[in-house]
């Protein structure tokens, strides 16, 4: 029996388990939003580019300060646009209160529109400011920037958590038969590159920063163990270009038994530190929202004295 003929219906069952259209339009729409808010940043900085670059004293003789300026044509709509993406941004933790928005759409859906909209924020607010950051508005930049950054790693870590940890450990055992009937990667290596983990009994001793620490260094360095299995299977120079373990369509078998590795090294990781995870997650929120309503009420707190003053 070759190996085609052995692995052909773990191929098969596995590729058929997840409609391919599962999350499609929500990826399209992330991309487009991804797309229109860089060649924005990317328009604007270059257009901008001189302006910016001038000191404070410097910037009302430039022809561009009535534009550019925070109070300007475009720096006064860029703050307008900063505050109804702020107001998207609270519409997440709101829909846990109100039943009518919990039925709008999935949770994971409208977390990754409340993270992708808290990294363009800062960048939206800095433009607004023209990268100048003083008094009280330099404090809620900053404090905006620090929630951010927390935003990500939250993201990151709500990822690590299995929803059902029955059915994680029931595709985990899956995919254990499924690598076990192949015989295209030896079994050795697969071990040595993707599945090798730390002992349950070691990890319980770990404190949960020590868990975090492995679990971001193994994230980083498992793309590059992919693209070394690939390189070390193929005989080819084509794994140095798989980094990301992107399918290179000229293996089908090589690269479905390298997906079902890839996931297999990933779930096993996320059951053995899920207790870490959810550690780090609950400390995480102890921080995160507090953060995120200070800063709110110092964005307030700018907003009212700019039109107080009369900026706006």
């Amino acid at each position: 029996m070759t190996a085609h003929s052995t692995f052909a219906p773990a191929v098969s069952v596995t590729a058929s388990s997840v409609p391919a259209s599962q999350g499609r339009g929500h990826r399209r729409l992330l991309l487009t939003m991804l797309m229109v808010a860089v060649m924005a940043i990317v328009s604007l900085g270059i257009y901008g580019r001189d302006y910016y670059r001038l000191g404070q004293s410097e910037r009302p003789y430039s022809p561009k300060h009535h534009l550019l300026k925070p109070g300007g044509t475009v720096g006064i709509n860029l703050g307008f646009a900063g505050v109804l993406i702020l107001c998207a941004i609270f519409l997440y933790p709101l829909r846990k209160r109100w039943g009518w928005l919990q039925k709008q759409g999935n949770s994971k859906h409208w977390l990754d529109h409340h993270v992708v909209l808290g990294v363009a924020a800062p960048v939206c607010i800095a433009f607004h400011a023209s990268f100048k950051f003083n008094g009280l508005a330099g404090i809620a930049f900053w404090m905006m920037v620090a929630v951010s950054l927390s935003g990500l790693m939250g993201r990151y870590l709500y990822a690590q958590i299995p929803r059902q940890v029955a059915s994680a450990e029931s595709t985990l055992l899956t995919l254990q038969e499924s690598l076990q009937n192949q015989k295209i990667i030896p079994q050795a290596d697969l071990q040595r590159l993707l599945y090798r983990l730390p002992s349950r009994s070691n990890v319980s001793r770990w404190s949960a920063f020590h868990a975090l620490g492995y679990m971001v260094a193994s994230d980083l360095a498992r793309p590059i163990c992919i693209a070394l299995l690939r390189l070390k299977v193929s005989k080819t120079k084509r794994g140095v270009g798989s980094m990301s373990g992107a399918p290179t369509r000229t293996n089908f078998l090589l690269d479905h038994v390298i997906m079902l590795a890839h996931k297999q090294a990933v779930l096993s990781r996320r059951i053995l530190f899920l207790s870490h995870a959810q550690q780090v997650f609950r400390m995480w929120h102890v921080v995160h929202k507090p953060f995120s309503y200070a800063f709110a009420v110092l964005a307030l707190a700018h907003i009212v004295v700019a039109m107080l003053l009369g900026f706006l």
